[in-house]
């Protein structure tokens, strides 16, 4: 088995982990409610998917 001859500095450590982060979501506005919904979900507010009703959401 391989063993590391130098112990890897914290520079190294973290220059190597710079692309180790969390991208940020693709939004959308539902064509029913004009709200930001992620793509491929149905929107919380309505309950539309690509214009159509999924969900029976009570109105107010």
């Amino acid at each position: 088995m391989a063993h590391p001859k130098h112990r890897v500095s914290k520079q190294r450590r973290d220059k190597r982990r710079t692309h180790y982060k969390l991208n940020t979501p693709t939004l959308a506005v539902c064509s029913n409610c004009g709200t930001t919904v992620m793509y491929h979900r149905v929107c919380p507010e309505c309950g539309y998917y690509r214009g159509r009703q999924i969900i029976a959401k009570k109105v107010v």
